[in-house]
This record gives structure tokens, C-alpha cells and sequence, in this order.
């Protein structure tokens, strides 16, 4: 498997730069074969010089790497006796421009180096070359004006959504909470008979099942409300894949179930859980549940495991239809 290549467009920098470095590799060949001291990386340098002595500013502006990138290569070149370092007209910078000897070798590239090696492109995209480098072009125009990392801060698409009950989504719902309860508990009888059967057993009963969406990873979460038959809502079955803990995948989800629970207006709203269960249970108070001796009375027999019993009450901490 390429991970690279698999990763997509949110990859293109690593598969751009694996592209530049396999195509390095081969000029590096050809630039060895013609007989000549340098690196590809020095073509730019050289080019830039023909002709011309410039400063290490103009420089960075006229290759367009970084001030060190260009102190580097200046300083290679300068140790194969290919470029010189003189004063310039202004006492605090330095020109640098070719020697005789970078001159030479500049004209040998020329001849021998840069063709072949445009020849080859063109044989990789065929009629596509222009279009290809124009799109390059336009990449790096929309960059210098923007950066990568401001794009990504005006991106309206949300991290996290929320998705309603299908039946596609039948085996992640099963799938997320066989991983939690299995993992601390048993899969008990009332368990089994919900996860084998969401539409009987919840949809068609009058309930919800949600599920949170991470982007870039698909379903990460789910959450039932199943009515109990005596006008009660219990929030049910809600769990968070362990490889998606950190993203307050588990939160967001809270939250939703809350609002729908709240617009389908059914009193007590309650969850029955486990003491050993503490990250949720603390979700579940931080969001407005309150431990309830009475909805443990009413309903805690329903699973062996249950030694806590919560019934919501309100909380100003939640953020109704963020990111649906």
C-alpha cells in the first residue's frame, strides 16, 4: 500500500516533494554523466548568476527558497570554485556571481544537462507537459498570496457532524459498542437484543440513533434514545471508538442526543451506567445529568452492570446544532 498515494490531495506536499526528490535523483545521473561538479539543486544558482552578480536577497527572491537555503548552496558553490563573494556597492552586503570556471559549467549544463533532462519530462506528461506546468504555476502564485495554513483556517467544512440512523449504519453501531462494553464489561441479553436489531428495537419503537461523522475518518460514534414505554426517554448505547478518543467525538455527540431528546419531549430523560464507566459519567454530569436514586429504583434492573443512574436536568454548557 502507498500511503502517499492512497492519502489523496491532503497529501499532495509529501507526494509532490517524493516527486521532486525521484526527479532529482535522476538529473543528479545526468548531471554526473556530462562530467560536471554540481548537484541539480545548484542549476537554479547558476542560472540565476548567468550573467549577473546578485545578492544573497536577490537571490532568495529570484529562487525563491529560504535566506539559509541560499547561504548553503551559495556556500557549496563557492567551495568547488564555481562562484565568488565580492563587496558591493553598498559596504553592508555582498554580491556573488560566477567565476570563469562556474561560467564554464553553466554553458556545459546548458548544452548537455538541461535539454535531456526537459526532453525526459516531456516524455513523463506527453501533451499534458504544458498544462501540467502551468498548473504548477498557479499553485505556487495562490500559495505566495495565500499560505496552506491560512486556506485551511477559512475552510467552512466542520471536523465533526452528526448523521441519522440508516440501516448501512447498522453494523457501526454494533461494531462501537461491542468495543466498549466488551472491553470493561460482558455483552448481556438486553445488549445483544438492541444490537442486533436498532430498527425494532429503537427506531421503530419511537427512538433515535445518532452518530458522529469525524472528517477523515468516517463513523467514529453513535447514541440511542429508546423510549421506555412509560412516557420515560433513555439515553442508550452511546460509545466512541477508541481510535477517535481526544477528538471530543463523545461531547459533540452528547450534545446532539440532549437536543433531540429535549424536541421529542418525553420526562424522565435518563442513563444507566457504571462507576468503572468514569470519563462518561463525568461527560454525562458535566452536560447536565444528575445522579438519581429514584431513576435507579425505577430502571436500574434493566442491566447487571448498572450501579449508576442519571436523569438530565439542564446545563449551560451545551451548544445546540454546532457543526450539524
Amino acid at each position: 500500500m502507498d500511503v502517499v498515494r492512497e492519502g489523496g490531495i491532503g497529501f499532495l506536499g509529501s507526494r509532490l516533494k517524493r516527486l521532486g526528490e525521484r526527479m532529482q535523483a535522476g538529473a543528479a545521473r545526468i548531471t554526473s554523466d556530462a562530467g560536471l561538479p554540481v548537484q541539480p539543486m545548484h542549476m537554479a544558482f547558476l542560472a540565476a548568476l548567468d550573467g549577473d552578480a546578485r545578492t544573497v536577497g536577490q537571490l532568495v527572491e529570484a529562487i525563491g527558497i529560504s535566506q539559509p537555503g541560499v547561504t548553503r548552496g551559495i556556500g557549496q558553490l563557492a567551495d568547488l570554485g564555481l562562484v565568488r563573494s565580492e563587496q558591493g556597492e553598498d559596504q553592508r552586503q555582498r554580491t556573488i556571481s560566477l567565476t570563469p570556471t562556474g561560467a564554464a559549467v553553466l554553458a556545459r549544463a546548458r548544452v548537455h544537462v538541461w535539454p535531456r533532462v526537459e526532453d525526459a519530462v516531456r516524455m513523463l506528461l506527453g501533451e499534458g507537459a504544458d498544462i501540467f506546468m502551468a498548473q504548477i504555476t498557479a499553485l505556487e502564485t495562490a500559495l505566495a498570496a495565500t499560505p496552506l495554513d491560512m486556506l485551511a483556517a477559512r475552510s467552512g467544512a466542520p471536523a465533526l457532524t452528526i448523521r441519522d440512523y440508516s440501516d448501512d449504519l447498522a453494523r457501526d453501531f454494533a461494531d462501537i459498542n461491542v468495543e466498549w462494553i466488551s472491553a470493561m464489561f460482558h455483552l448481556e441479553a438486553a445488549d445483544r437484543a438492541v444490537l442486533d436489531h436498532p430498527r425494532e428495537q429503537i427506531i421503530d419503537a419511537g427512538g433515535t440513533i445518532l452518530f458522529v461523522e469525524a472528517r477523515g475518518l468516517g463513523i467514529v460514534g453513535t447514541g440511542a434514545l429508546r423510549p421506555s414505554g412509560d412516557g420515560g426517554l433513555e439515553l442508550t448505547k452511546m460509545g466512541v471508538r477508541a481510535s477517535a478518543r481526544g477528538l471530543k467525538a463523545g461531547e459533540f455527540l452528547l450534545a446532539a442526543l440532549i437536543e433531540r431528546a429535549q424536541a421529542m419531549g418525553h420526562d424522565p430523560f435518563y442513563l444507566l451506567t457504571n462507576a468503572r464507566c468514569a470519563a462518561a459519567v463525568h461527560l454525562y454530569e458535566k452536560l447536565g445529568f444528575q445522579h438519581d436514586p429514584g431513576i435507579m429504583a425505577r430502571y436500574g434492573a434493566r442491566y447487571e452492570r448498572c450501579d449508576v443512574a442519571m436523569r438530565y436536568r439542564s446545563s449551560p454548557n451545551i451548544r445546540p446544532s454546532a457543526g450539524r
